[in-house]
């Protein structure tokens, strides 16, 4: 599964670990994804989406109808 949120679009960030010697190392901040699986009733069936902690918050707040309306605008598919 890749670390990439199909609601917000957040993915991992890039930088480097500086160690106490003052090292640098590359290294990757993953962003909290989940699978999840939520319910459509327009369509009376089950999707499942890669989101994360943000996007789950998201679905909560606009309900899961709206989200997938706009993935659908943007082109994604579900």
């Amino acid at each position: 599964m890749s670390a990439h949120c199909q609601v917000t679009g957040r993915k991992p960030g890039f930088g480097k670990a500086v160690s106490h010697s003052h090292r640098r190392t590359n290294r990757r901040w993953n962003p909290n994804i989940q699978r999840k699986t939520y319910f459509l009733p327009s369509e009376g069936r089950r999707v499942t989406l890669t989101v994360s902690a943000k996007g789950i918050k998201t679905i909560d707040r606009d309900g899961i109808e709206a989200v997938v309306a706009r993935i659908r605008a943007r082109g994604d598919k579900i």
